[in-house]
């Protein structure tokens, strides 16, 4: 399904923190989601994902506005991956995946043998069969955050969204999981807070900066030199090598003006 979002604005506690934003994510399209802290990218998944309601504007996914619809109509078409994702201590693994199959349930039906697929499915999908009955609690970081986007995927969602979900994790398992996401196929924006993994990652990218959008695009026209410096204050210069992936080469730091 194809994400719009249509000059979205967003107050909270008196301040507003989105202004007229609008972006669109294509069906099957990994878009990354840059800017500095405090641009408002938290919040705009939030009102995507149903946590926070705009003040002007609609999030429209396949056409329908997602505040129309309820809460577990919204669940079965939007999945969520966050940084502390919270989850039932003393489960296992299958357990947590397990989960997303509630958008699917009554509430008392139990488990049938399309969801037992399902879930493993899933759990094939994100290299976590082998750790089903492992306790979701005993595993690395990266290991968790395999098993949070594996019970996502079980939703069956038609969108995912990730805030910052390399967080804390180390560069191998920072690698491993993007390229996993590409590689599942889903409609996906995700905050992403390293530069390097969003031009290495994404099909595009949106920056924020001040709770607006001031650029959205390839990733090479989205880093452009301008973009870096002014947006995040950084002398870097995005390039294609014959790989195929974008890298970033950092110059050194502007000087301050009192330094000049």
């Amino acid at each position: 399904m194809k994400l719009q979002v249509q000059d979205v604005s967003v107050t909270l506690a008196g301040k507003q923190i989105l202004r007229d934003v609008s972006l669109e994510v294509s069906p099957g399209e990994f878009v990354g989601l840059i800017g500095p802290n405090g641009s408002g990218k938290s919040t705009l998944l939030r009102t995507i994902y149903r946590s926070a309601r705009p003040a002007t504007g609609v999030v429209r996914l396949g056409g329908d506005d997602v505040w129309s619809l309820s809460a577990r109509a919204a669940a079965r078409r939007t999945a969520a991956v966050l940084q502390n994702s919270p989850t039932p201590p003393g489960l296992t693994v299958g357990e947590v995946v397990a989960l997303g199959r509630t958008p699917h349930h009554g509430l008392f039906d139990r488990e049938s043998k399309e969801d037992h697929q399902i879930i493993r499915e899933s759990l094939e999908r994100t290299g976590m069969l082998p750790f089903v009955d492992r306790l979701y609690g005993s595993l690395s970081g990266g290991e968790r955050q395999r098993v949070l986007l594996a019970r996502a995927l079980a939703q069956q969602p038609a969108l995912l969204v990730l805030d910052e979900p390399t967080n804390h994790l180390d560069i191998r398992a920072r690698f491993e999981l993007l390229d996993l996401v590409r590689v599942v196929g889903v409609t996906t924006l995700a905050v992403l807070h390293d530069l390097d993994l969003a031009a290495r990652s994404c099909h595009r990218l949106v920056v924020l900066d001040g709770g607006r959008v001031v650029a959205a695009g390839p990733v090479l026209d989205v880093l452009s030199p301008e973009i870096l410096a002014s947006v995040f204050g950084v002398t870097a210069v995005a390039e294609r090598h014959p790989d195929g992936i974008v890298r970033i080469t950092y110059g050194p730091e502007p000087l301050a003006q009192d330094a000049a």
